[in-house]
C-alpha cells in the first residue's frame, strides 16, 4: 500500500508494512509507514521529517503507523534549557572521578566497534533476531550516504568502552544506538552517552536532541522520561514535559 504525504513543499510516497509483533509491547502489532525507496532524501528532508515523527534505520526512513496504537512518542530536548537531574549529576560526577572520558569522531572504526557490538549483542540481547552479531549488521547502522554519521566514544584508561551512533543535522543530533562493555553497566553507560551528547549539542548551538521513541509502558525505554525539560510528540504535536 502506498500514500502520498506532504512532509515539505512537495508530496512525497510511502508505503504501509504488513502488521507484525511489536518489539515493545506484548501483544500488539505494528506497522510502520516508510518512506519508498526512489524517493530521494537528504539531510535537510530528514531533519523535516525528523519533526514529525520518523527516525532513520540504515538508508530507510520509516515512522509508526499502528491501528490500534499510538504509544511510540518521539522525544527530543533542548540542550541550552537541560538541567541534569541529582541522579544524573551523581552518574557524570562518579563517571569523571573513575577516569571515564568521550570524544564525538566522524570516522567510524569498524575493527574496533565489532567486538565491543558482538559482545554486547551476546550479553544484552541474546534471545533476539540480531544474535549472534555480524559486521554486516554493524556496517548498515555505522554509515548513510545522505546524512553525516557520528560516533560518541566513551573511553576508560584508554580503553573503548561505549559507543554511540549519532545522527547529525543542520539544528540537531539524533540518537540512533548505544553498544557498551557489559563490565561498564554499572555507570549506566545509555544514560551517561545522552548527558554527554547534551552537554555536546549546548557547545554546538543545536536546538535540539532527539533520543528516538518513548513507550511509557516499556520500562527498557522509561530512561528516556527521565531527561527534563522535554518534548514529546503526541497526536500530531509536540508536547512539553518540564
Amino acid at each position: 500500500m502506498t500514500e502520498s504525504y506532504s512532509a515539505t513543499k512537495r508530496s512525497l510516497r510511502f508505503g504501509l508494512t504488513q502488521p507484525a509483533p511489536c518489539s515493545y509491547l506484548p501483544g500488539q502489532q505494528e506497522q510502520l509507514v516508510v518512506l519508498m525507496p526512489e524517493e530521494p532524501i537528504s539531510a535537510e528532508l530528514y531533519q523535516q521529517l525528523l519533526a514529525l515523527n520518523f527516525r532513520r534505520s540504515g538508508e530507510q526512513s520509516y515512522t509508526p503507523h499502528c491501528p490500534a496504537c499510538n504509544a511510540c512518542q518521539s522525544v527530543r530536548i533542548n540542550p541550552q534549557q537541560w538541567q541534569p537531574s541529582r541522579s544524573q549529576r551523581r552518574l557524570l560526577n562518579k563517571a569523571q572521578r573513575s577516569g571515564l572520558q568521550y570524544r564525538l569522531v566522524t570516522q567510524a572504526d569498524l575493527s574496533r566497534y565489532f567486538p565491543l557490538f558482538a559482545a554486547y549483542i551476546a550479553f544484552k540481547h541474546d534471545d533476539g533476531i540480531m544474535y549472534p552479531a555480524n559486521e554486516e549488521q554493524l556496517s548498515s547502522m555505522l554509515a548513510c550516504s545522505w546524512l553525516p554519521v557520528r560516533f560518541l566514544e566513551i573511553y576508560h584508561q584508554q580503553q573503548l568502552v561505549s559507543v554511540s551512533i549519532i545522527d547529525e543535522l543542520a539544528d540537531s543530533y539524533s540518537a540512533v544506538y548505544t553498544f557498551f562493555a557489559e563490565q561498564y553497566q554499572h555507570f549506566s553507560p545509555g544514560k551517561l552517552a545522552i548527558c554527554y551528547l547534551l552537554q555536546q549539542a549546548r557547545q554546538d548551538n543545536k536546538a535540539y536532541v532527539y533520543l528516538g521513541y518513548l513507550v511509557t509502558a516499556c520500562q527498557k525505554m522509561a530512561y528516556k522520561a527521565e531527561f527534563r525539560p522535554q518534548q514529546r510528540f503526541i497526536q500530531g504535536q509536540w508536547h512539553s514535559f518540564a
